[in-house]
């Protein structure tokens, strides 16, 4: 069903649009706008006389823009119904067939919902970010397009993103990399050796954790509760077990959403600084606060002060969009030689393309950030009250950011219930994935990234699956490609 969008809404979304000349600004403008999904597909734009009123500029002009949109295949004329937006080669692709196989559910085929994947549509302004890209990319071109630790101007722009939040960093100290996993596989070849401990996270982020233990590691699993750290638990596995490294998420923790305040920072450093653990820092939730909360300092501000060495991980990916695969790691100088070693065992740089999308983003992102926090808090909350109305016996504490709700049920049964989800058209990730040790039967992990009609949806076909596997006897736990 086609929609409308009025002439003051369009004059509203391009701004003040470039108009040198006015008619390819106005096109350029409406393109990056419809490819974002801000003026969704098939929707009928304003007539050409309201939006000359609307914009004040001339007739010819918006004629002008138009017939460029239907020449670049973002708009159809329909004879005597106007001018109705596209997108070339329609607005789906099919969707990956390893992270979202097609499935046919009780009902028949079924249009699946990914819940297994925390991962949010591009939020507006990353079309307008890779097209400036690749307008600067020709000045690359005539050298080898290798940047092994990035391109200088975003390892500057990326430390004064650490400066501004406490921690003093020099661009020498970032390595820019393909995605955040891509730098956390880096951190652990450059920092431990085969049969090294490493303290992760349980509940944790599963594909870290594999990272970390491919150089034949020995993972250790340090407990974090649904309501946050147990730093005495914690202090007691390190004298235990004398790990080289440890690895934490002190931001929005996925799955549990929970944040490590400053007087924890303070306390998980020093027995980091004590024992002479080296920290790998996580932050690739820190950007999404939801509430407007103040942050608290980065973790590796407060282990430098206590003496202790810090290697931070950060993410474009899931600060923004999946498909902008970067990360970095910010490190101390001592740590840059071995680190430098270490990525030549996995990649030697990452693309620049990407790397200059990111660069034009960085230079003003508070106004993408705040629409694409703006989404995901409406998310968030349409999904908690969903399942609240839905799902009473079941419990979960709101988290002030990050991608997910981590869901206690009120009996046993993640893998019976993502078994029958999947049957009524809905992926899930049940909670015995994010353990190293297993267990965590009882929950399940929702990310809040779908708009809130899938949630809605989804939330339906879940509380319906729950009647069903509630007394199934089955323990098996589904498995699938988790990325996120």
């Amino acid at each position: 069903m086609s929609r409308n969008v009025s002439a003051a809404r369009v004059a509203t979304l391009v701004g003040d649009f470039d108009r040198s000349p006015a008619y390819t600004g106005l096109a350029d403008a409406l393109r990056l706008l419809i490819a974002e999904g801000r003026i969704p597909h098939d929707t009928r734009l304003p007539s050409e006389r309201d939006l000359t009123d609307a914009i004040r500029v001339s007739r010819t002009t918006v004629t002008k823009a138009y017939a460029e949109l239907r020449d670049r295949g973002y708009a159809v004329a329909r004879h005597g119904s106007g001018t109705f937006t596209r997108i070339p080669g329609g607005p789906r692709r099919a969707p990956d067939r390893i992270l979202t196989p097609r499935m046919t559910g009780q009902q028949g085929d079924l249009s699946m919902i990914d819940l297994n994947c925390a991962a949010s549509p591009a939020p507006p302004g990353l079309g307008a970010a890779y097209a400036h890209a690749v307008e600067e990319l020709p000045g690359y071109l005539a050298d080898h397009g290798y940047y092994l630790v990035g391109l200088p101007e975003l390892q500057t722009r990326i430390a004064a993103t650490y400066e501004a939040r406490g921690l003093p960093t020099e661009p020498e100290q970032i390595m820019v990399t393909p995605g955040a996993l891509a730098a956390t596989a880096i951190a652990v070849r450059a920092v431990t050796g085969p049969g090294d401990r490493v303290l992760v996270e349980s509940p944790g982020y599963p594909n870290a954790t594999r990272s970390l233990a491919i150089p034949a590691n020995r993972l250790v699993g340090s407990p974090v509760d649904i309501d946050g750290w147990d730093l005495a638990g914690f202090a007691a596995t390190v004298r235990q077990t004398a790990p080289r490294a440890s690895y934490t998420v002190p931001d929005f923790q996925n799955p549990t959403g929970n944040l490590m305040g400053d007087a924890e920072r303070a306390e998980f450093a020093a027995i980091l600084a004590r024992s002479r653990t080296l920290a790998i820092v996580d932050e690739a939730n820190q950007a999404l606060a939801l509430d407007g909360q103040e942050m608290p300092r980065p973790l590796a501000a407060h282990i430098e002060e206590a003496g202790g060495e810090a290697l931070t991980v950060g993410s474009a990916s899931k600060m923004l969009w999946g498909g902008l695969r970067l990360g970095w790691i910010r490190a101390p100088h001592s740590r840059l030689d071995a680190l430098t070693n270490a990525r030549l065992t996995l990649d030697l740089g990452a693309p620049v393309v990407e790397q200059l999308a990111l660069l034009h983003l960085l230079k003003d992102l508070d106004p993408v950030l705040a629409e694409h926090r703006r989404l995901l808090r409406e998310q968030r909350d349409h999904l908690a009250s969903a399942l609240t109305a839905q799902l009473p016996d079941w419990s979960f504490r709101l988290p002030g950011g990050g991608l997910t709700l981590w869901c206690r049920l009120p009996i046993a049964g993640a893998g019976a219930l993502c078994l029958e989800a999947e049957q009524h058209g809905v992926f899930l990730a049940p909670g015995s994935v994010f353990s190293v040790d297993g267990g965590y039967e009882s929950f399940v992990r929702i990310p809040f990234t779908r708009p809130v009609e899938e949630l809605t949806e989804a939330v339906t076909r879940i509380a319906t699956a729950w009647q069903t596997a509630r007394t199934a006897t089955t323990r098996r736990t589904p498995e699938r490609v988790m990325v996120a």
